[in-house]
This record gives C-alpha cells, sequence and structure tokens, in this order.
C-alpha cells in the first residue's frame, strides 16, 4: 500500500473510477442509486475532496465487489485522512504543491527537467530562501517554513528506498548567478557533492546543443505498484499542472528522451560545473 496520504488518496480514486467503469455507469447513474448527486461520486473519483470509510463502504456494496477490496479501499480512505510531516509547515506550502510532495514520497522513479535554476532536490539552504524571497508574496515566516521543508524533501536521495532520480538541467541553470558568486559557488559543489553520495544522475543541457524540446521544466514521477500509473508534474507561481494519462506521459517521456540524448554525458557533466565553481572563485 502506498505510503503517503497523498498517494493514497490518489489510488483510491483510480480503483472508485475503475470499479464504475467496469459496471458501465455514470458517475449521475451511481449518485442517483445511492441518493447522492454525481458531483460527489466525480469528487470521489477525482480526489478533490476528502472520502468517508462510510461512503467507500457503500460503493463498494453497490459495485459488489470482494469484502477484501472493500475492507482495502476503506483502510485507503481511513489512511488518506492522516496529516503528512510536510503539512507541519502548511501556511509555507500551497495546496497545490502538498499534493505533489505526496506523490514525490512514494515515487520509484523521478525524471526532471530544469531550465530555469537548479533542481529543488540539489539546492542549498541559502540558494533555496534567495529563490523563495526574489517576489515572494510570503512573510519571512513562511518563506523560512517553505525553506525547510525543500531541505527535509532531500532525505529522499540518500533514502535506501528512495526513487531512482535523473536529473537534466540546463547550462543557463548552472551559470546564473543568483544571490552572489560565493553563493553560488557553495551551491554548484553542493550539487557535486549530492550526486557523488547518492545514486542520482545528473546532465547539463550545454548553450551549443541546438534544437530541443521547448516543454519548459517538468518532472515525470513514477511508482512502484503497477495500479498507480506515471504522472508529469508543472508548476507556475500560483498554481500547478498535474497530467495522467497515456498519452501525456508518452510524449513529455519522449521529450525527456531527447534532452538526455542532447545532454551531454554525466562525467562531462560533472566537469562543466567544476569549471563553473572555478569561474565563481575567480
Amino acid at each position: 500500500m502506498a505510503g503517503s496520504p497523498t498517494a493514497r488518496r490518489r489510488r483510491l480514486s483510480i480503483e472508485l473510477k475503475k470499479l464504475r467503469e467496469q459496471s458501465a455507469l455514470t458517475c449521475a447513474q451511481v449518485g442517483e442509486a445511492l441518493d447522492w448527486s454525481g458531483s460527489k461520486v466525480n469528487r470521489m473519483e477525482t480526489g478533490s475532496g476528502r472520502v468517508q470509510p462510510s461512503d467507500v463502504d457503500a460503493l463498494c456494496r453497490f459495485y459488489d465487489t470482494s469484502d477484501e477490496l472493500r475492507e482495502f479501499l476503506k483502510a485507503l480512505a481511513r489512511q488518506a485522512k492522516t496529516r503528512s510531516w510536510w503539512q507541519v509547515h502548511s501556511s509555507g506550502v500551497p495546496e497545490w504543491f502538498s499534493i505533489y510532495i505526496g506523490l514525490e514520497q512514494d515515487a520509484s522513479t523521478l525524471r526532471q527537467y530544469q531550465c530555469e535554476v537548479l533542481p529543488g532536490l540539489l539546492q542549498t539552504e541559502p540558494y533555496a530562501r534567495e529563490l523563495h524571497t526574489c517576489g515572494s508574496y510570503l512573510p519571512p515566516e513562511d518563506i523560512e517554513r517553505a525553506v525547510r521543508v525543500r531541505l527535509e524533501r532531500q532525505s529522499m536521495l540518500s533514502a535506501p528506498d528512495g526513487p531512482d532520480c535523473w536529473f537534466i538541467v540546463s547550462e543557463g541553470a548552472v551559470r546564473r548567478v543568483i544571490g552572489d558568486h560565493e553563493l553560488m559557488r557553495v551551491q554548484l559543489e553542493h550539487v557535486l557533492d549530492a550526486v557523488e553520495r547518492s545514486s542520482a544522475t545528473l546532465q547539463v543541457l550545454p548553450f551549443d546543443a541546438g534544437t530541443c524540446p521547448t516543454t519548459g521544466s517538468f518532472t515525470i514521477l513514477g511508482f512502484p505498484d503497477p495500479e498507480d500509473p506515471d504522472l508529469v508534474y508543472r508548476d507556475g507561481i500560483t498554481d500547478a499542472m498535474y497530467l495522467e494519462g497515456e498519452p501525456h506521459v508518452r510524449e513529455y517521456n519522449r521529450a525527456f528522451d531527447e534532452l538526455r540524448a542532447a545532454a551531454l554525458s554525466p562525467r562531462r557533466s560533472i566537469q562543466l560545473i567544476k569549471n563553473a565553481v572555478k569561474e565563481c572563485t575567480r
């Protein structure tokens, strides 16, 4: 069973939708049969609201599932209501990003392309704080909470059950000076150290790589359970986009493969970053 409440909620919504589709019924038809609204059934299937175990029980009895499946789905509903560690810092973590963190915690693979800044999982505290402070509408205490969550997320890189991470960053993200040259020197050295100490793979997409997919930054998350399909995450300043479904994921996988082919090898990427460190010390 998936570990984080977010992943449990997602798995529950997937299973409930599957049961309805197997019954060849619409949300409106199920809602009418249970004296609910069709929108309530839809919310349960999209994970856009809390699902009560009693409602799951009613659905499973209506669909005539096995007792084992009914109890499993009710357990998912109960465990999806628990608070996650990052929700302690809730005022510094918007809801749309909280969803991502929950999914990230349960991912078995993480493939990320960053075209503007270095990956959050490889950032130092000063670098992360500088990014959160620049143009932020958050009060200082919420900025500190957001930075703390970012740093705590990084433990997954060295965790025995952490995801297999593959990062591609543009050379611009390496060269762009965030804060000042000393901050960037420490940040780039941290990237080198983090990659060396973990199983993560890092590639740099050089300025002269030629034409590449112009998708903007994105992350593809894969999950260990085949019942939990891969998804694509893209974020903005005030919201995020979650793309599911085989066509979306296939195209982003294709884009990632093209970026990976155009990027420098991991060895040459490390050398480029080392050169950038030297430039920061001049």
